[in-house]
């Protein structure tokens, strides 16, 4: 018996799967993921975290081309620290996802924002070189403190 499965992506799409013997458990956790937060111990010290993630991919949206890239995530957390086991699911979710290197990017930045809330925040996507073309996307944000 097939059982049905709607997950809601970081960017609020509804993905539907079915559960069945042939999905693993790695894809079930990826289909499930989403950017898990815990309150950050050192409250009031400014620090600074850096993810790299040099597996990240998506596809084309123009051609369907599989695109590959490291994203690097630096940030200075406020009132919470994103997970990393839920960084790298989150991060997986874009695998089989039409999406440019622009919009990638922005909406990681996008997602990391609504998730934590942090002082300061840059995601950078360096793609690998496709027909000679080789591009680096970067992105910052600012939290406007009263």
């Amino acid at each position: 018996m097939e059982t049905e499965l709607v997950a809601q992506s970081q960017n609020g799409e509804s993905q539907a799967n079915f559960f069945n013997p042939q999905m693993k458990y790695g894809e079930r956790e990826i289909l499930e993921g989403q950017l898990i937060t815990f309150p950050n111990p050192r409250v009031g010290r400014r620090y600074e975290i850096q993810v790299t993630l040099p597996e990240f991919t998506c596809k084309c949206p123009f051609s369907g081309y599989p695109d590959f890239a490291t994203i690097y995530i630096t940030y200075i957390p406020d009132q919470k620290v994103v997970e990393l086991k839920a960084i790298k699911l989150y991060i997986n979710q874009y695998r089989d996802r039409y999406i440019s290197h622009e919009e990638s990017v922005n909406q990681i930045l996008d997602d990391f924002v609504d998730a934590c809330d942090p002082l300061e925040i840059t995601i950078k996507g360096d793609f690998n070189p496709r027909g000679n073309v080789h591009t680096v996307i970067s992105v910052k944000h600012e939290k406007k403190i009263d």
